[in-house]
């Protein structure tokens, strides 16, 4: 396709299988050597564009399926993500899901075990490259077996290592911290947490039908609400003329008795 006037949702290739058997292919591609067996590349500048697109109409099916190893080379935005295994205590019968743990900071997690030495203390060696990927770090400390109210943190990061302090000998404390990247990608690539939707997508919704129940009972409420100040409205209407009503006969009785 070499035409540059046509219309929305033009297609350069397209393939079509109606066929209603399981396993169908509406398109293939195969390649022997090395590069690629399906290539898309977006050229558009303007809106939102796709170097490949796909869908499902079925509950149970994929969009996209990916049988070995997948690489992202950029930010992968989702609505959510999990892994999914053979359930190990179950493997033929069940599945085993597991959510990942995220954070609106390139977070990453580290934890470990330490035993602490005759004076209380531990060093907790992490790895080499651990300052040169994290900064901004934060602790967490549990002690095992018994309380050690006076456990701390005696040297952060230095060196790519840390002292724990304060504790009973011969003591296991379990460690948790957190650090934020800020390896060269990361710093040229911050995760935008909040962003306004563009013009074109002001109004529609990534999953219109959570919030088309969420919109349909704000409907009601509304309606509920007018309904009630109507009601509220004509009660308060019925109260003030009940209240004038009176006042006028009182003024002409008045009257009547001054002629």
């Amino acid at each position: 396709m070499t035409s540059t006037s046509l219309g929305s949702f033009s297609t350069g290739v397209r393939g079509i299988n109606n066929g209603t058997g399981g396993n169908g292919i509406g398109g293939w591609g195969s390649q022997e050597g090395g590069g690629w067996r399906v290539y898309g590349k977006a050229l558009g500048t303007t809106n939102t564009s796709y170097g490949i697109y796909g869908r499902t109409a079925s509950d149970s099916g994929y969009a996209g399926y990916f049988y070995e190893r997948v690489y992202v080379n950029g930010t992968l935005a989702k609505a959510a993500g999990t892994f999914k295994i053979d359930h190990p205590l179950d493997p033929e019968n069940q599945y085993l899901y597991h959510s990942f743990v995220e954070s609106p900071d390139m977070k990453n997690i580290y934890d470990g075990v330490v035993t602490l030495e005759n004076n209380g203390n531990a060093w907790v060696e992490l790895m080499d490259w651990f300052e040169a990927l994290n900064q901004d770090f934060r602790y967490q400390l549990t002690p095992i077996g018994a309380p050690m109210p006076g456990l701390y943190i005696a040297q952060e990061v230095q060196n790519n290592r840390f002292e724990i302090a304060g504790g009973e000998p011969g003591m296991k404390v379990s460690w948790q911290m957190t650090g934020i990247r800020h390896d060269q990608y990361a710093e040229q690539n911050r995760i935008l947490v909040e962003e306004k939707k563009p013009p074109a997508e002001q109004g529609t919704y990534l999953y219109p039908s959570k919030f088309s129940a969420l919109l349909l009972n704000y409907c009601h409420k509304k309606q509920e609400t007018q309904e009630l100040f109507m009601k509220s409205r004509a009660y308060f209407y019925h109260q003030i003329v009940n209240v004038v009503r009176p006042s006028r006969h009182l003024s002409s009785d008045s009257k009547k008795v001054s002629d």
